[in-house]
C-alpha cells in the first residue's frame, strides 16, 4: 500500500473552476441505469427492501454493479461514475488536508481526518439475493458515523478484516470489512477488536487469515520493525516472532500466498508461513518505504530512495521483490516518479506513472517494461507531500490517472493499452480512490 506521513492540520481554501468535458462522453451513466423495483419478478415482499428504507436512502435499482471514484479536493469530497466520468452529486464539504481509505466493504471509504477515521458513503452497492443479486445506486453522503482516533493513520483491508492505525495512540482497531455496510445501515459501527501497541508511533497493522495480528514497533523517536501476534482478542494476543532489523519501517503490502511485506530504510521484511525474511538493499540507505502489492504475483513493487538527506529525492530506480526467493530486483525506469505512481494490474502486473506522463507496465518477475502507455503531460512533483499531483489508482482492468494541472482525470483500458475516456473534473483532484458497487 502506498503510504506517508499523516497531517492533521487544515489548509487554505482556494477557488476551484467550474467543469468543463474534455472530450465527448459516451452515452452511459446513471441515466442508462435499469431502474426497476426492489424486489425481482415472483419475489416475495419480503425480499424486497421496505418503502420506509427505500424513501430515506432515495434509492435506485440498477442493472449491474455501478463503480464509482472518489477523490479529494482543496475544501471537500466528490464522487464520479467510474464508467462515465460524469460526477453523481453528493458532494461533501471538508475542511484541511484529508485522506481517502476503501473500507474494504465495495460501499463505503474511511476519511482519515485527524481525530477520526469518518465514514462516508460513496452510494453505489450490490445485495446478493439467493441465486442472483441486486444493484443499487444512491446519492453519495458523509455519514455521521466515525471511528474515533488520535493522528488518524494508516487503514489496511486483507481477508475481509479492516485495521486502522491510530499514530498518536497506536490503537489497532480491525472490524469485518463486510459489516460495514449491514452496521452503517442501522446507524452503528460494526463490532471491532482493539489492540493498543507499547508505545505511540506513525504505524501500520494487518489481520491475516488466520487471525494473527501485524504490527508495527517503534515510538516517538523512531520505528524499528514488526511484530505478530497469535490469533486472539485485544492484549490477550500473545507474540509469536518478531524482527527490529527494520530501521524507519514504512507501508504494507501483501503478495500471493499472503505474505506480507512492510518497508525499511535499508530494505524490506517479509512475513510469510510463520517466519520473518529479511531482504537488504545493495546501498547503505536503500529505502522501500511504499509498495504495491498483488494477490497474483510473488513480487511486491516498491519504491528506492538512497539519499537520506535529499528534502524531496526523485529516483528513477524502482524495486521488485520477490517473497518467494526473498532476492531483490532493481530496475531503472528512465523517469522519476512519485509516491502515488505505483499500482498493480488484473493479471498482477507491476504499473508506474512516470513525470514523463507515460504509465510503464512491467513484468514483476524479469522486470521488463513491456509498454508505455502516454497518459498526461510532463509534469514536477511538488516538494510538499500534500499537493495535488499525478495519482493512479487501478480498478479492474481500468487504471485511472489524475491529472491537476488540466483538472482531468482519464481512464486507461489496460488490456488494450490505450486511454479510452479523459474528462474534465469539477475540482483540481487530490486524493483518488474507489469503490466496486
Amino acid at each position: 500500500m502506498i503510504h506517508h506521513p499523516t497531517l492533521t492540520s487544515p489548509r487554505p481554501t482556494t477557488r476551484t473552476r467550474r467543469r468543463r468535458s474534455a472530450q465527448p462522453l459516451a452515452a452511459v451513466g446513471l441515466s442508462a441505469l435499469l431502474l426497476t423495483s426492489c424486489a425481482a419478478p415472483g419475489a416475495s415482499p419480503a425480499e424486497a427492501p421496505t418503502e420506509s428504507h427505500a424513501a430515506a436512502s432515495k434509492e435506485k435499482e440498477a442493472g449491474a454493479p455501478s463503480p464509482r471514484l472518489v477523490y479529494t479536493y482543496d475544501g471537500g469530497i466528490a464522487v464520479v461514475d467510474a464508467k462515465t466520468l460524469e460526477p453523481v452529486g453528493g458532494e461533501a464539504e471538508l475542511d484541511g488536508f484529508n485522506r481517502l481509505n476503501p473500507a474494504g466493504d465495495g460501499r463505503h471509504v474511511l476519511v482519515s481526518t485527524g481525530d477520526a477515521f469518518r465514514v462516508f458513503d460513496a452510494g453505489a452497492w450490490t445485495e446478493p439475493h439467493g441465486d442472483h443479486s441486486h444493484h443499487y445506486v444512491a446519492e453519495p453522503k458523509l455519514t455521521d458515523l466515525s471511528f474515533e482516533a488520535s493522528k488518524a493513520g494508516h487503514v489496511v483491508r486483507h481477508a475481509d478484516k479492516t485495521a486502522l492505525f491510530s499514530d498518536g495512540s497506536g490503537k489497532v482497531e480491525t472490524f469485518e470489512s463486510s459489516a460495514l455496510s449491514d452496521a452503517v445501515e442501522s446507524g452503528k459501527l460494526p463490532a471491532t477488536d482493539v489492540y493498543t501497541t507499547a508505545e505511540a508511533h506513525h504505524g501500520v497493522a494487518v489481520e491475516l487469515e488466520d487471525g494473527k495480528l501485524l504490527v508495527t514497533l517503534g515510538n516517538d523517536e523512531g520505528r524499528t520493525g514488526i511484530v505478530v501476534l497469535e490469533a486472539g482478542k485485544g492484549q490477550d494476543r500473545k507474540e509469536l516472532v518478531r524482527n527490529e532489523d527494520c530501521p524507519g519501517v514504512h507501508g504494507e503490502a501483501v503478495a500471493a500466498g499472503e505474505a506480507v511485506v512492510v518497508g525499511c530504510e535499508n530494505g524490506m521484511l517479509i512475513y510469510k508461513d510463520g517466519a520473518i525474511t529479511k531482504v537488504a538493499s545493495p546501498d547503505a540507505y536503500g529505502r522501500m518505504g511504499n509498495q504495491a502489492g498483488s494477490e497474483k504475483s510473488p513480487v511486491i513493487l516498491g519504491d528506492y530512495k538512497v539519499d537520506k538527506a535529499a528534502e524531496l529525492e526523485r529516483p528513477t530506480r524502482i524495486s521488485l521483490v520477490n517473497t518467494e526467493t526473498a532476492t531483490l530486483r532493481l530496475v531503472d525506469i528512465g523517469t522519476s516518479y512519485s509516491f502515488r505512481s505505483l499500482g498493480r494490474g488484473p493479471a498482477g502486473e507491476a504499473l508506474v506513472l512516470g513525470t514523463d506522463g507515460g504509465l510503464r507496465v512491467i513484468d514483476p518477475l524479469s522486470g521488463e517494461v513491456t509498454s508505455t502507455i502516454p497518459v498526461v503531460a510532463a509534469w514536477e512533483e511538488s516538494a510538499t507531500w500534500q499537493d495535488p499531483r499525478p495519482t493512479l489508482f487501478v480498478q479492474g482492468s481500468t487504471a485511472f490517472v489524475t491529472e491537476p494541472a488540466t483538472q482531468t482525470i482519464h481512464a486507461v483500458d489496460l488490456k488494450t493499452g490505450k486511454v479510452k475516456k479523459s474528462v474534465q473534473l469539477e475540482h483540481v483532484p487530490n486524493e483518488l480512490t474507489g469503490v466496486e458497487g
